[in-house]
């Protein structure tokens, strides 16, 4: 049994999570709601830990991976609720990538 999620396999077991133990999905608007939040606490957390700003009590002991995972679980609802395949939608981004950065990257002088 392999321990690997891949993204199918996720957004089949949010949308089973969502509806056996979360009972249903929050509506688009609430969920691009939450997902503003979640991706907020990710930032605030990422800026305390590599930034100039100190940690806040409240902030002590949260995890960048479990922020992260937030994201990606909101994300995925919003992805299943739209009808959007993550996976498919991955790849067509890379194939969009390859085309449009070929070259641009690596002639981009700030990056060298």
């Amino acid at each position: 049994m392999s321990t690997e999620l891949t993204i199918k396999q996720a957004q089949l077991d949010v949308d089973q999570w969502i509806k056996t133990i979360g009972v249903r999905y929050f509506n688009e608007l609430t969920n691009l709601g939450i997902l503003m939040e979640e991706v907020g606490e990710l930032s605030r957390l990422m800026v305390r830990k590599y930034g100039e700003q100190s940690f806040k009590e409240t902030d002590k002991g949260k995890e960048l991976s479990d922020e992260m995972a937030d994201v990606l679980w909101v994300l995925i609802c919003l992805a299943n609720q739209t009808g959007v395949d993550l996976t498919e939608a991955l790849q067509k981004n890379f194939e969009k990538k390859n085309i449009r950065d070929a070259n641009r990257h690596k002639e981009n002088e700030k990056l060298k």
